[in-house]
């Protein structure tokens, strides 16, 4: 009779399976190769913000943003290490070479000089600086996992790009060559307790630091854009597992500048679910920038085949013990949503 229960049980033990994901831009960029990983090593302060951030959130899986790859992968397993001293061990990672820094030999940012870091597919002094990385406590199926980095922004089906008096900004050819992402868009497979689930990251470029021309603003439009794309099947067969995308979109809803539509598309696609996180003064903001104030700019999204358990955004009150770390650590604040089947 217990033993008939029990495998009677089992089918609701499975649903009922908790899987917390989060996004965080760490922020954790410096100024030249190696930079992160001697600061990761010698216990940079900023470094052990980020860990107590991180650690006090606990998720399950965490896409980061902001933070240097390098081709070994040794500052994301350097991290992973600090987390696990922290109680948090994520036995999985994936990092691959992202867009910024990468080296053209174009005037991509028309400035009319070559060589900058605004001549990289996307912005960066080197090759992987503010790269993009997953952190999990599930298996990571690195070999499905589908990297449309190397997409070219004129490939994208409705893309606009920049032009000054009909001719391309700057140039026919740079448009021939730019890439869609200014850091890259994984689809990345995940194997949870409750099966695969996608985790869909990016990090967007800012829309300002441009000129009329809005070089900027439409690329961030257009790497938003990416995902509603993929979602309605235009760039190929659309994703069958549950998903859930994590990010940083540069993009308020509401305030700020950019393409809001672009945005809105997204949060209003009828496949996606936003739940809304807020921090405990109910907020939704997730920066905080002293030119324009705090905006709401890092989105988890789940699908809706999905169910959503509980969310939030990770900025503890100011005498929280945690609010100090989470100064120190990013202008960025941590977001996370629980998920399961329905």
């Amino acid at each position: 009779m217990i033993r008939a229960l029990v495998l009677f049980l089992l089918p609701f033990a499975a649903q009922a399976e908790v899987v917390r994901i989060a996004t965080y831009n760490t922020e954790l960029s410096r100024k030249g190769p190696a930079l992160l990983l001697r600061d990761i090593g010698r216990d940079d302060p900023q470094v052990l913000a980020v860990v107590s951030v991180i650690s006090a959130a606990r998720p399950d899986i965490i896409a980061l943003q902001g933070i240097d790859w390098d081709l070994e992968g040794a500052a994301i397993q350097a991290l992973s290490q600090k987390l696990r001293n922290a109680g948090v061990d994520y036995g999985y990672f994936y990092a691959a070479r992202p867009n910024a820094g990468l080296e053209t030999p174009l005037d991509l940012d028309g400035d009319g000089r070559t060589q900058g870091p605004g001549d990289a597919q996307g912005w960066g002094q080197f090759t992987g600086q503010g790269g993009l990385a997953i952190l999990s406590r599930y298996e990571i199926v690195t070999d499905e996992v589908l990297d449309f980095s190397e997409l070219l922004w004129q490939d994208l089906p409705g893309a606009v790009l920049p032009f000054v008096d009909d001719h391309p900004f700057p140039s026919e050819t740079a448009h021939k060559t730019q890439r869609l992402s200014s850091t890259a868009h994984w689809v990345v497979p995940i194997d949870t307790p409750f099966g695969r689930l996608d985790l869909m990251t990016f990090h967007a470029a800012p829309p300002v630091f441009d000129g009329p021309e809005d070089r900027n603003g439409l690329r961030n439009r257009d790497e938003i854009r990416f995902w509603s794309v993929l979602l309605n099947g235009d760039l190929g067969p659309v994703p069958k597992d549950p998903f859930v995308i994590a990010g940083d979109a540069n993009l308020d809803p509401s305030r700020g500048e950019g393409h809001k539509q672009a945005i809105h598309t997204l949060l209003e696609n009828p496949v996606v679910q936003d739940p809304l996180p807020t921090d405990p003064t109910g907020s939704t903001a997730t920066v905080d920038w002293k030119a324009t104030g705090e905006m709401r700019v890092d989105f988890v999204l789940p699908s809706c085949d999905l169910r959503v358990l509980d969310s939030g955004v990770l900025w503890p009150k100011e005498d929280a013990p945690l609010r100090e770390y989470a100064d120190q650590a990013s202008r960025h604040r941590l977001v996370w949503v629980d998920v399961t089947l329905p």
